[in-house]
């Protein structure tokens, strides 16, 4: 299959399952109105009981009259300020909670739709994909950010090192400090680019192999690297739709942001645009499948009606044939012998 042939497969996926992004609508209201019920209620009272007037918010002075202390503030309330923090924090688990759950309902009609064209978008086939892949989908996506955290950490070291490395050369050459400095510099960022761009599509690749294949998240890990360093061009056909989304996304917050400005109506107009982003991704998500299952799957997939009997079986075949023909060939049976005569009596 094309990288053309994977795109347009996987908006036409996305476009007869328009209801995916009507869903990733309904979350993203469903978030605004648990901010301000989880967090913005408490917030409010915290600012109500600092003595800060929530009409005057736009006054620097006020704010700056309550951060002038904050020892102090923290140390008279910390009851509440504690109360404000865990709100934010249960917000977060929340909020993480039901976006992993929308997406994993998500990407159980996708994969199910690729599998069997047939099927369209039903919220019972949402659920029904929802609950068979959140524990899963979960477990593979905290082993993928200790994967991140180990990369990060990678390059914090090696950003240590250069640094280190930069600072001892200035004592001895400052031309050769600054060669070092944009040397490895644009090396570290290379670096860290390609370990990014490279742990993004393993995670990409992973969820398909995660549905596919119904494997646990450390062998869909291993699958994943595997079939991304056997086929190359699964790689590079994520780091141009990555690159595609960014200019996307860039383009569409560039539209969208005129309208922020405006109190209300703005808001209300930039909305259609934002789930444009949306839409996009779960595009770029059904081509991911879409290509995968292409490539890996359905190659392993031999019809049984396809699968040709072998010499030795239409030898023998041949020759029950023949003999069946011979048996067949007209050939009349051989008639009963009479019974033989017993010796005659002598007179």
């Amino acid at each position: 299959m094309t990288y053309t042939d994977a795109v347009k497969s996987g908006f036409r996926l996305i476009n007869r399952n328009w209801q995916l992004v009507a869903v990733q609508a309904v979350m993203m209201i469903a978030n605004c109105i648990g901010f301000f019920i989880v967090v913005g209620i408490p917030l409010a009272i915290a600012f109500i009981i600092f003595g800060l007037d929530l009409t005057g918010l736009a006054e620097t002075r006020d704010i700056m009259g309550l951060l002038r202390d904050p020892s102090a503030l923290l140390s008279k309330y910390m009851g509440l300020a504690l109360i404000v923090v865990a709100s934010f924090l249960l917000y977060l688990v929340i909020v993480t909670t039901a976006g992993l759950f929308v997406f994993s309902g998500s990407i159980g009609v996708i994969g199910s739709v690729v599998i069997d064209p047939s099927l369209k978008f039903s919220l019972k086939l949402f659920f029904a994909e929802a609950k068979r892949t959140f524990f899963p989908l979960m477990r593979f996506s905290l082993l993928m950010g200790l994967v991140f955290i180990a990369i990060v950490f990678l390059l914090g070291l090696f950003g240590g090192g250069v640094a280190a490395l930069v600072q001892s050369a200035k004592s001895q050459d400052s031309t050769l400090a600054l060669f070092l400095g944009i040397f490895f510099s644009l090396a570290l960022a290379l670096i860290a680019i390609s370990l990014i761009l490279a742990a993004i599509a393993v995670t990409v690749y992973g969820i398909a192999i995660l549905f596919f294949k119904t494997e646990g998240a450390a062998r869909s890990f291993r699958d994943a690297v595997r079939f991304l360093w056997n086929r190359q061009s699964a790689f590079w056909l994520y780091v141009m739709l990555f690159f595609a989304y960014l200019a996307a996304s860039f383009l569409i917050m560039l539209l969208t942001y005129p309208f922020i400005l405006i109190p209300v109506i703005g808001t209300i107009i930039s909305f259609p645009l934002q789930l444009a982003s949306s839409y996009i991704g779960l595009s770029i998500l059904a081509a991911i499948f879409i290509y995968y299952y292409e490539a890996e799957i359905r190659k392993t997939e031999i019809p049984a009606e396809s699968i040709e009997p072998s010499d030795s079986v239409k030898a023998t075949e041949k020759s029950s044939t023949a003999t069946e023909d011979i048996s067949d060939a007209g050939v009349p049976p051989q008639e009963d012998l009479p019974p033989a005569k017993g010796p005659t009596e002598e007179a």
